[in-house]
């Protein structure tokens, strides 16, 4: 993964969880105390919607109902090569709603707790940067029912 040419981006797909009244979306928090979405990168040659449900079972032992088509929110960043950290990676986070069959998770290595969160209830820190700048484009309207 880290020779990932310079003008090439890591594909990242993620899980946009919504609470019930969808405001909020689901936040897991990993054993280094540091707070994510659920996700992972996109393995060569599959589907976002099956990699989701993969990535969704690895790190919570969790079901998924369903995946939507389609993306809900595209954006970037990036961040040091952990084998070069003068060198930086860049991501494409590609978010896709995404519906669990229940939140009775298995804690693992990857994920130890869960949360829902909106600007107001995200933890104060040991933040990814995708999770804060998903809040900044984060609009529940575009979610309602």
């Amino acid at each position: 993964m880290n020779n990932i040419p310079d003008c090439f981006y890591r594909i990242s797909i993620k899980a946009l969880v919504l609470n019930e009244t969808r405001d909020k979306f689901l936040i897991m928090q990993e054993e280094d105390g540091w707070w994510d979405l659920p996700g992972g990168g996109l393995d060569w040659g599959a589907s976002p919607q099956k990699d989701i449900a993969r990535e969704i079972q690895e790190e919570m032992s969790l079901e998924i109902t369903s995946v939507a088509d389609r993306p809900s929110y595209f954006y970037t960043n990036s961040k040091p090569s952990k084998v070069n950290p003068e060198r930086s990676i860049w991501y494409a986070y590609v978010v896709y709603e995404t519906q669990l069959k229940s939140f009775d998770f298995v804690p693992s290595k990857e994920c130890t707790a869960i949360k829902f969160v909106d600007k107001n209830t995200l933890p104060g820190e040991n933040i990814h940067k995708q999770v804060t700048d998903l809040m900044e484009v984060f609009n529940s309207s575009n979610h309602a029912r």
